[in-house]
């Protein structure tokens, strides 16, 4: 199996969430149990080589990814969590969306300064909620030196923005659109 494996398990649905984006459904890539397995094994070297000690995923999808990824490579993960989804003390940052802000958290204790975490979602796009979760991981004293998606979108531009955050990124896919 290889990468064209993985693109033709992951479904474009058109005109979702609204007309002129085409959806990219990661869903049939983890029905799938090759398919998944390949994406994890593909993921692994690209965030093995940056040494970290911890994986954090974006909710929710980034869960998925993320946690198999810690699994296999014999690492802890952090959830990185909506506003409001985590019981004790948090600690969180807002950041723009395209119409208003929105509010990622991890819980207060969940890094330690000098922590090397990998930022584990299954799309970057605009790179708006990963450059949130860069920067709050590091608030924490934490060090964020990768961030691996299983797809890109280039034209929106988030890569772009993380490697400003002189995070390395790496993904398994690009999508050209919407």
């Amino acid at each position: 199996m290889t990468a064209q494996t993985l693109r033709a398990l992951i479904r474009t649905i058109p005109d979702y969430p609204k007309p002129g984006i085409q959806f990219r459904d990661i869903t049939t890539l983890i029905r799938d149990p090759a398919g998944f397995r390949l994406a994890i094994e593909m993921l692994k070297p690209a965030v093995a080589r940056h040494g970290v000690s911890l994986i954090a995923g974006i909710e929710a999808r980034g869960f998925i990814f993320g946690a198999a990824l810690a699994q296999e490579l014999g690492l802890g993960f952090v959830p990185i969590r909506k506003k409001d989804k985590l019981p004790g003390r948090t600690v969180g940052i807002n950041y723009a969306l395209e119409y208003g802000s929105d509010r990622i958290e991890i819980h207060a204790d969940a890094l330690a300064a000098g922590d090397r975490v990998a930022i584990i979602d299954d799309l970057i796009a605009t790179g708006g909620t990963a450059v949130a979760a860069t920067r709050l991981l590091r608030s924490t004293g934490a060090e964020v030196p990768v961030a691996a998606f299983v797809v890109d979108l280039p034209a929106l531009g988030g890569a772009a923005l993380l490697h400003a955050e002189s995070v390395d990124v790496f993904s398994l896919l690009a999508f050209e659109g919407h």
